[in-house]
């Protein structure tokens, strides 16, 4: 594993990665994600069903990369392991598929074995690094990646914990920048658009527990892509993008699902 620098687990605040796990029904996490989690519930109950909603959007999106020939992947917020990995469903498509995954929370490390089970051909490996430090993802990333050939970037369900004043349009355009023609760019990210009043409330209750939430409008989703051809059917509902790749969440047609997705190429 590259860039491996163990920090000690906070468990005194809810952190994302373990808050989600929580909704996947998950065991790595603790108390406080718990604790916060519920707090999420009471405003948008269907919160556990967004969350599927967007592995199983990170999935469909990687069957249509392999299928179109992109044999190596950066997956930056990889969050705690979930069958299957992103790598599982390139691998099984392109058995020698290159992967990296990346992610800050020391709990995503300590599970990273089960992260790195991939084909006897492909190649796995895993990157402690923040989307704030390019850079280090960058250069862990070519120990591993051919930046020569085109890489499918991932970021699920990532940017709306990082905040206009920490760059998050830059941050993407710096990553973006490094690869090369040919590559395409994923993500899925909250919007207050649908659910404004609920988005608000939760927002204030994650600042309170330390966690930044930067709801962003389709508007500001697209800009992301600044620059990069959008896969049709463009930004959608994360669940309407390309849904003949994969099997539908139950319950996700129950209600709105407040968040956009999309995938984009690199000219």
């Amino acid at each position: 594993m590259t860039g491996q620098n163990p920090v000690e687990i906070d468990t005194t605040r809810p952190h994302p990665a373990r808050m989600y796990d929580w909704y996947l029904g998950g065991k790595d996490n603790y108390p406080v994600d718990e604790a916060m989690g519920r707090q999420m519930l009471t405003l948008e109950p269907r919160v556990p069903v967004m969350a599927r909603v967007n592995r199983a959007f990170m999935q469909r999106a990687t069957r249509w990369l392999a299928g179109q020939g992109v044999r190596q992947f950066l997956d930056v917020g990889t969050g705690i392991p979930t069958e299957p990995n992103l790598h599982q469903i390139a691998q099984k498509i392109t058995p020698d598929a290159r992967v990296v995954y990346c992610d800050n929370d020391p709990i995503v490390l300590a599970h990273a074995a089960a992260l790195l089970r991939g084909t006897d051909e492909g190649v796995t490996d895993y990157l402690q690094a923040d989307v704030r430090d390019p850079d280090t993802i960058l250069e862990g990333a070519r120990k591993v990646l051919d930046f020569d050939e085109p890489i499918g970037l991932s970021l699920i369900a990532l940017l709306h914990f990082v905040p206009d004043e920490d760059g998050a349009h830059e941050l993407v355009a710096r990553l973006v920048d490094a690869l090369p023609s040919g590559s395409h760019l994923v993500i899925s990210h909250a919007t207050a658009d649908f659910t404004p009043e609920e988005s608000e409330e939760a927002t204030a209750k994650l600042k309170g527990a330390g966690v930044t939430l930067a709801l962003r409008s389709r508007e500001e989703f697209t800009r992301f892509f600044d620059g990069l051809d959008l896969v049709e059917p463009g930004v959608q509902v994360p669940h309407l993008w390309h849904p003949e790749l994969g099997d539908p969440v139950p319950g996700q047609d129950d209600g709105v699902i407040p968040g956009y997705g999309a995938v984009a190429r690199k000219p």
